[in-house]
């Protein structure tokens, strides 16, 4: 009998990475993403927003060992918000399909394949990784950042039925014109983009499948996120509820 499960994709897949300040991060992470895709064609945009620590020198390291078309550095002036750096490096994006992740090891590439092979199965115009569903979590978490998540995940829940589990997720494989088409949209600059994202996405009837991931947090450098996310992300979750 014949399988049902389709046959790897021939799909080029863009592989945006922002970074701010992840040297010690970015070859692992690199070396990680190059291990999980490389049964498929893909590429590695590093949109770094001119980070002091050295992380543009360390990418340009890794093209000389992995290959410039392989390793894509597009860097930015300055910090200019998590949700335009996505903008920017789609534009320099060439797949059919494009992930986004962070750089910080908390997205462990080992879930790609099964985000691709979901994506294959169901057709999925967006894959999202969930911490909320079953066989997903977190790891490395104190009580009181699980419960800040898990409350602004059902805060969100409750307020604008985005009919995914995971909404302030941040680890998706979109195909490039949903994420064009989205992104056309969503005015939204720093942290409350992802979630901006895929609330249009529910909202124009596109067809989401999720993976359950287990989030680590990070080991080396700071979070990015503080107060100031923290009070943009609820301003965005109200603008959100009575704009959508």
């Amino acid at each position: 009998m014949a399988s049902s499960v389709p046959r790897k994709s021939q799909h080029l897949y863009s592989v945006l990475v922002p970074t701010y300040n992840e040297r010690l991060n970015i070859a692992l992470t690199c070396y990680l993403l190059v291990n999980a895709l490389k049964d498929h064609n893909f590429e590695i945009i590093v949109i770094d927003d001119a980070s002091p620590d050295g992380t543009q020198d360390m990418v340009k390291e890794l093209q000389k060992i992995y290959g410039e078309d392989r390793i894509l550095l597009r860097p930015r002036a300055a910090k200019l918000g998590l949700g335009t750096a996505y903008v920017h490096g789609l534009k320099h994006a060439s797949g059919d399909f494009v992930i986004i992740m962070d750089a910080d090891l908390s997205h462990h590439p080992k879930y790609l394949p099964s985000f691709i092979r979901k994506q294959l199965e169901t057709k999925a115009d967006i894959v999202t990784g969930t911490r909320y569903a079953k066989g997903g979590g977190v790891y490395g978490w104190d009580l009181r950042r699980k419960l800040t998540s898990r409350g602004a995940n059902v805060l969100a829940h409750t307020l604008l039925w985005p009919k995914v589990s995971d909404l302030t997720g941040s680890f998706r494989l979109y195909k490039k014109e949903a994420l064009e088409e989205l992104t056309k949209v969503c005015v939204s600059k720093g942290y409350v983009f992802q979630m901006e994202l895929i609330v249009r996405a529910t909202r124009m009837h596109y067809h989401i499948e999720e993976v359950p991931i287990t989030f680590v947090d990070r080991v080396y450098g700071t979070s990015k996120l503080g107060g100031t996310e923290i009070v943009q992300y609820l301003k965005g979750l109200l603008w959100l509820f009575f704009t959508t």
